[in-house]
């Protein structure tokens, strides 16, 4: 077995490059616009909240100097009945406000936690399949979950990054505002302390101040960083571990887990991913030194300011330059001021920090789609008229080299019934992928009436088709949902479909019909169905679309013998009046079409009648035909 060694991280001590701070807010101002578009009253509803939040302690502040200097002064009494009213007054409306929009601001974030996954989900469903089935898709895909798991790092920060940004700009205004006098109002002349007055004293008041609150979230944004190099670092062990997580809950693979005692195999692996956070590896030893210090150095400098601030302000007011109240005021405005300023670079290197994560996910948000969509309106047919026609088509797999079809040349006849066989790897699905356009040819065209499928609008040419694919999957949603792909379906219609995909007994003792759930993940009264039933139903929802090219790959693999031949026996009923295209490799099972295509490494060898290619002895057919038929043969 391959061994893993100890994944140690960055080397301790070396500064993770960061992003600068410019392209960092332009992709939170992305990040923002997505959000807004997807619901603006969490912008709309957070400002408000905002508002009534700041302003409810600065009026406290304000009001409270003044009752202060009031009764340490004159202390008239209307004036403190009327001082008293104003807080009380204030103070309700700024706290009904406050927690009216509280409770709406958090109730429109808690949704943003599934408009988030709504991002890569959409997006999932509406790329191009051949971006799909990339690796570096999935890779993405995978450090999106990552940054996720870290923290809520990615667009999900974003969207509460947008409360500190405004709100930190708001609490320094409201500061600003009660504070501006502190500096103006001076001390007497001829006192001692007549010193601080002097603009010098000031301005080195003023540095020393601003260089401590810059410090202190400096320090906490310079630990946080570890978050961007370490989630460069860990991907793999991070998608080892999620491999797993999901593993063990999939119930197609638990018999396996248990008689295989997978769950050894994957203990080791999952050993090897926990390196990554364990006792002793690079994040543990990140955070009791280096990320430790800088949280502790940065509650230092807090400290350090606020005992600078009292000192200041309290000489102050010994020295005469303002009563009591006002010390109170300034000594709650500079403090506020300072957790505003701290604030506000915590949320800007916050920001920066994000950025990488950010990054990741609008690189799968951007990956294009290069399938061109076409704008020709596909003809609407009563009679099913649909001729369609490979001309010398070729096709290489993105990254590939090598052709998984080659010079293939094949005429659709209509309403003909229409085999497909090979070994594994021969083209076959291959060439069903493109006749469905979920890639487009290499070299050569494929033509719908005469016109080369590409010019048609995308979307209206796949309504041409019904597939039943080999590796199909059905959602865990109610029965006539499936089969209609709707919600709102046609009742009789799904059943009539389903009753001639062989489901007529089984139906009828369904206790919820076709609002039967398929499997329990969201309805514990759900069926778990078998995968002959599960086939059966995916040919029931092929019919029900009712297109008029109908392709079966391998739709009979999980059916029991007896039900095979039951779908055999009224495949011609299934079909009417319909072109199939028929995949298999049971050879025996495609004597009721009208035509066979075989297909050998990636090339269309032979096309013909089961007779007339059965009468080849040297061709590939008939010795497929030979490499089966003795299974059957006394």
């Amino acid at each position: 077995m391959k061994q893993h060694h100890r994944h140690t991280g960055p080397t301790l001590g070396k500064k993770p490059k960061e992003s600068g701070l410019l392209a960092s807010l332009l992709l939170w101002r992305r990040a923002f616009c997505l959000w807004w578009k997807a619901d603006p009253r969490l912008f709309t509803s957070t400002a408000a909240l905002l508002l009534f939040q700041t302003l409810s302690p600065y009026v406290t502040i304000y009001f409270t100097a003044r009752l202060l200097n009031e009764i340490t002064g004159a202390c008239r009494r209307e004036v403190l009945f009327s001082l008293t009213g104003y807080v009380l007054l204030s103070t309700a409306v700024l706290a009904l406000g406050s927690a009216l929009f509280t409770r709406r601001r958090n109730t429109l974030y808690a949704a943003c936690w599934q408009k988030k996954d709504q991002f890569v989900i959409q997006k999932l469903l509406q790329m191009d399949f051949e971006a799909l089935e990339q690796p570096h898709t999935h890779e993405l895909i995978a450090k999106i979950e990552q940054g996720q798991n870290f923290g809520g790092w990615g667009i999900l920060r974003s969207a509460n990054q947008f409360q500190d940004l405004a709100g930190s700009l708001v609490q320094i205004l409201g500061a600003i505002i009660l504070c501006i006098t502190l500096f103006t109002r001076k001390i007497p002349a001829g006192h001692s302390l007549s010193l601080l007055n002097h603009p010098l004293f000031l301005l080195v008041l003023a540095t020393g101040l601003v260089g401590m609150t810059i410090l202190s979230p400096r320090l906490i944004n310079r630990a946080d960083s570890f978050w961007s190099s370490f989630y460069k670092t860990s991907t793999q062990g991070n998608r080892i571990y999620m491999f797993h997580f999901r593993t063990g809950m999939e119930q197609d693979r638990a018999m396996d887990m248990r008689i295989y005692r997978q769950d050894l195999l994957a203990r080791n692996y999952l050993g090897y991913a926990a390196c990554d956070f364990a006792p002793g590896s690079y994040a543990d030893r990140y955070w009791h030194r280096k990320g430790g210090a800088y949280y502790a150095l940065s509650a230092v400098v807090s400290r350090l300011f606020t005992g600078f601030v009292y000192m200041y302000v309290c000489m102050k007011a010994w020295a005469g330059a303002f009563g009591i109240g006002d010390l109170a005021q300034y000594v709650s405005a500079i403090t506020a001021l300072s957790a505003g300023v701290s604030s506000l670079l915590y949320c800007l290197g916050s920001i920066r920090n994000n950025a990488p994560f950010l990054q990741t996910e609008f690189s799968f948000l951007d990956i294009p789609d290069r399938m061109y969509q076409g704008s020709i309106c596909v003809e609407k047919r009563t009679d099913r008229k649909y001729d369609v026609e490979f001309r010398d088509v070729s096709f290489r797999y993105p990254g590939s080299k090598t052709y998984a079809l080659r010079h293939v040349s094949l005429r659709f006849q209509i309403g003909e019934r229409l085999a497909v066989v090979g070994e594994n790897g021969s083209g076959k699905t291959t060439m069903i992928k493109l006749l469905c356009r979920l890639y487009d040819p290499t070299e050569g065209e494929i033509l719908l009436n005469g016109i080369n499928i590409r010019k048609y609008d995308y979307r209206e040419y796949q309504q041409v088709f019904s597939v039943v694919f080999q590796d199909f999957r059905l959602p865990a949603y109610g029965l006539g949902a499936n089969v209609a792909g709707s919600t709102h379906y046609n009742a009789a219609k799904a059943r009539r479909c389903l009753e001639d995909a062989g489901l007529s007994p089984w139906l009828a003792g369904l206790p919820d019909g076709l609002d039967t759930c398929i499997g329990r993940e969201f309805d514990e009264n759900g069926i778990a169905f078998s995968g002959g039933e599960l086939q059966k139903i995916a040919i029931a929802r092929a019919l029900y679309k009712d297109a008029p090219f109908l392709i079966l790959d391998e739709p009979t693999a999980a059916l029991d013998p007896v039900a095979e031949a039951q779908i055999y026996a009224s495949f011609n009923t299934l079909v009417q009046d319909k072109t199939a295209v028929y995949i298999s490799h049971r050879l025996s099972s495609c004597r009721f079409c009208d035509r066979i295509a075989v297909f050998d490494r990636g090339t269309l060898v032979q096309c013909g009648s089961h007779q007339e290619l059965v009468s080849q002895t040297d061709g590939k057919y008939y010795a497929l035909w030979q490499a089966q038929a003795q299974y059957y043969q006394t």
